[in-house]
């Protein structure tokens, strides 16, 4: 996937927006600035938010590391070229983040922002 299919794919995903921080940071977020995802993080690189359960297995992985200044709060980081991901694996793990921060909203701004909270899927470690 290119830079411009995560972002498109990144503004799908249920009241998802963007704007640039930090300089050419561009930000994925929903309700209030809670980010999800962010491109040209860093240089050229992608982060997001993985399970803290599965963290240590994915920056054991070649080409993904822990995301600078997010890593405590479950953040990864990876180059966008090439992707260290296939492209389907990519889709799973930014909505995943997504469904993340989803997760930790109220249940009245979910539905503020039509999301159901039942099709946010929690994973129990």
């Amino acid at each position: 996937m290119t830079r411009e299919q995560i972002a498109a794919f990144c503004l799908q995903l249920p009241g998802a927006r963007t704007d640039f921080k930090w300089g050419e940071n561009q930000v994925f977020s929903i309700a209030e600035n809670k980010m999800f995802a962010i491109i040209n993080f860093l240089g050229d690189n992608l982060a997001f938010k993985v399970d803290n359960d599965l963290f240590l297995g994915f920056v054991d992985r070649p080409g993904i590391r822990p995301a600078p200044y997010l890593a405590r709060a479950g953040w990864i980081s990876m180059p966008c070229d090439p992707l260290p991901v296939s492209d389907n694996e990519l889709r799973e793990l930014i909505t995943r983040s997504h469904q993340l921060v989803v997760g930790k909203l109220s249940k009245r701004k979910q539905i503020g922002l039509r999301i159901s909270p039942m099709s946010v899927v929690h994973r129990h470690g």
